[in-house]
């Protein structure tokens, strides 16, 4: 009886043993887990503390564009209006000037007003090898000089320019370009960046 019983004792605290280290084994997996976890979100959380503070240690700079809009005849300017703009580094800033036209829109005398005149909206960043610029312009004029506010269906000539591209500082840079399909006239959007001080 004594052998049973030491039979039985050491099978049932041997089947305790290997019932028990598995959820041992199971529980240091988690708590080990656990840790890599939080030094993991730690080491994170210190790195974009890090990167903040490089960004707001980084200095702000300020640039001057100066565009261009250039109407060509077989290839001699006939025509050139000027922009100018003050921007940061980082940032995004619009000219706009024209005339908001109302045109009829049918029924009882409803209107609807249009734009027309010149838009442009710029970003700007900052980099080692130049000054990354997205422009996106928009200039529209009557087709016929005389109809302005005289018609209620005017007709608009309309040209449109998205552009990207990496300036130079103190270069002029052609960003864009387009023919005007009525005519032997060519319109070019020309930006010169300058660093302010």
């Amino acid at each position: 009886m004594r052998k049973t019983r030491t039979i039985w004792t050491v099978a049932i605290l041997g089947f305790m043993l290997c019932w028990v280290e598995p959820g041992y084994t199971q529980d240091a997996t988690q708590a080990k887990s656990t840790a890599e976890a939080k030094a993991t979100a730690q080491a994170k959380a210190e790195a974009e503390s890090a990167a903040a503070a490089a960004k707001a240690e980084k200095p702000v700079h300020a640039y001057r564009l100066d565009f261009s809009v250039k109407e060509l005849e077989d290839g001699k300017v006939v025509n050139s209006r000027q922009y100018s703009m003050n921007l940061q580094a980082d940032d995004a800033n619009e000219i706009k000037i024209g005339t908001r036209v109302p045109v009829e829109t049918g029924e009882g005398r409803q209107y609807q007003y249009i734009d027309v005149g010149t838009n442009i909206w710029c970003r700007i960043g900052e980099r080692s090898d130049g000054i990354p610029l997205s422009v996106r312009a928009e200039i529209s004029n009557f087709a016929i000089p005389d109809q302005a506010g005289r018609e209620s269906r005017p007709v608009i000539r309309q040209l449109k320019i998205n552009a990207s591209t990496l300036a130079l500082l103190g270069k002029p840079m052609v960003v864009g370009s387009v023919d005007d399909p009525n005519s032997k006239r060519q319109f070019q959007l020309e930006v010169t960046v300058s660093k302010l001080k």
